[in-house]
């Protein structure tokens, strides 16, 4: 242990993270995940080390491994940007152009990978990863499919729920493509051309 850490340790428990401490932690655990580090495997020792403190400063901030991981995914859902809730392609654009972006970023699909992959070793923290960083969105699609059906933007009968598969399904496919093959980049248009293909089923008639 460093003289920083014993330094740390000795001060009252409950006093303000150190900004910098914290940044080291979480993505020292992101930088882990991310070069395919099972959960299983990955260890507060691996992550102090990577970050450059003592096991005893995670601990004093995460009683579990498990609270970190979610800690350190959720910061690779950034909230959805501001919609301008003037037309639903618009909107629908915007959101789909956030996770475009997201699929370029090995991080960033680091949290769908766990959330689909890691739900039958891990359930509750699959689960928790879901309530933190997917949930959230899809309540956001939620909202703005329903607005679309009240403003006759979309079709009277739509499925919210199969509408919102069929997006976030698209875009998976997407993140797969990527995985399997690093090389081939999405095209710039791709959140137009997913959510113009897909209106030509929601829209109204």
């Amino acid at each position: 242990m460093t003289t920083t850490d014993e330094t740390q340790a000795a001060r009252p428990a409950g006093r303000p993270r150190s900004v910098r401490a914290e940044k080291a932690i979480i993505e020292a655990t992101l930088d882990l995940i991310g070069e395919s580090t099972s959960l299983s495997e990955l260890s507060i020792e691996a992550i102090a080390n990577r970050a450059g403190v003592g096991k005893t400063t995670i601990y004093r901030w995460w009683s579990a491994k498990e609270d970190l991981v979610v800690d350190a995914l959720a910061t690779l859902k950034a909230p959805l940007p501001p919609l301008a809730g003037r037309f639903v392609r618009e909107d629908l654009i915007a959101c789909v152009e956030v996770f475009r972006r997201e699929a370029c970023d090995g991080r960033a699909r680091c949290v769908l990978n766990i959330a689909m992959n890691e739900a039958e070793r891990h359930p509750r923290l699959a689960d928790r990863v879901r309530q933190a960083a997917i949930e959230p969105r899809r309540a956001v699609l939620t909202a703005l499919l329903e607005r679309g059906v009240a403003t006759g933007e979309l079709r009277a009968d739509l499925d919210v729920s199969v509408a919102i598969a069929a997006l976030i399904g698209t875009v998976v496919w997407y993140m797969r493509c990527i995985e399997q093959s690093p090389d081939d980049d999405v095209p710039e248009d791709i959140a137009e051309r997913i959510v113009d293909h897909l209106l030509a089923g929601l829209a109204s008639r």
